[in-house]
């Protein structure tokens, strides 16, 4: 019945595009590299994949990783002075990589787009930025599925329950997946990811579902100096058959009924006076 409900929205759907957004509670714990991995793992699959990247173009960020120069932005092409295939760059992999925040435009007056008017490849993925009370963007909302990336050791774990209260409480999230990366010994991982799910459903009344676990990579460093990703560069090794293995079971992950995580309001007008601006 599960099977045939879903296979029943995905023919209803009025778009092919999956958007997922990938985050972490904090620095350090491979959002960003997730996202990555996932993204070539994806491509490399024969999936069309864009990367809408929250974290802008400076050090760290997707672009920067992969040493790509995209021309625009997400607010650009909305707004219609670039195509996307102009304004995004691609890297070697084939995922295209677009920045959805721009250095000169505030995020509060950018609106929230929906990424599905604007490309209809097969997977969006959006390397989320938390704001400072631990809320997703309007883009992130829109997602069909949330990951958060954690590292299974107590601060992680600890930053990570608090971060899902905040998402809970902000947003009325009911269901989201959590990735567990750089993982030393499966077993530990198992256990994570079993307490934190029982802890969700039993104090928050929130799904938790596991998207799997990455194990520790030695080569990180090595993938980075090559401005690749791991998937990329060290397809043997065994963070990389991680990463392949999350990008397949992603495809048979349940369509969501809803279009996104949250129901958004609508985007308010543009005054007459403020349109010509705009144009």
């Amino acid at each position: 019945m599960v099977d045939q409900a879903d296979g029943l929205r995905r023919l209803l759907a009025q778009t092919r595009t999956r958007v997922l957004a990938v985050a972490s509670m904090g620095r350090g714990l491979g959002g960003t590299t997730a996202a990555m991995n996932l993204g070539a793992a994806l491509a490399l699959q024969g999936r069309e994949v864009l990367l809408l990247d929250e974290h802008g173009a400076g050090p760290g960020t997707a672009s920067a990783e992969w040493s790509l120069a995209p021309a625009g932005t997400l607010i650009d092409v909305a707004g219609k002075r670039l195509a996307l295939q102009s304004a995004a760059a691609r890297a070697g992999c084939g995922v295209q990589v677009l920045p959805a925040v721009s250095p000169t435009v505030p995020p509060t007056s950018a609106g929230h787009p929906d990424p599905r008017a604007l490309w209809q490849g097969d997977v969006i993925l959006i390397d989320a930025q938390l704001d400072g009370e631990g809320r997703l963007s309007a883009l992130a909302q829109q997602a069909d599925d949330l990951v958060l990336v954690m590292q299974p050791h107590a601060a992680s774990i600890t930053a990570t329950y608090a971060g899902i209260k905040q998402l809970h409480y902000a947003h009325g999230l009911r269901q989201l997946r959590f990735l567990v990366n750089g993982v030393a010994e499966p077993r530990a991982a198992q256990q994570v990811t079993d307490n934190l799910a029982q802890a969700g459903s039993r104090y928050l009344a929130v799904s938790l579902q596991p998207a799997g676990w990455v194990r520790a990579e030695p080569h990180m460093r090595d993938a980075r100096r090559l401005n690749r990703t791991v998937v990329e560069a060290f397809p043997a090794s065994p963070a990389a058959a991680d990463f392949r293995r999350i990008a397949d079971e992603m495809g048979h992950w349940p369509w969501r009924p809803g279009a996104s995580l949250v129901a958004l309001p609508p985007a308010p007008k543009a005054r007459a006076a403020n349109t010509a601006e705009a144009c």
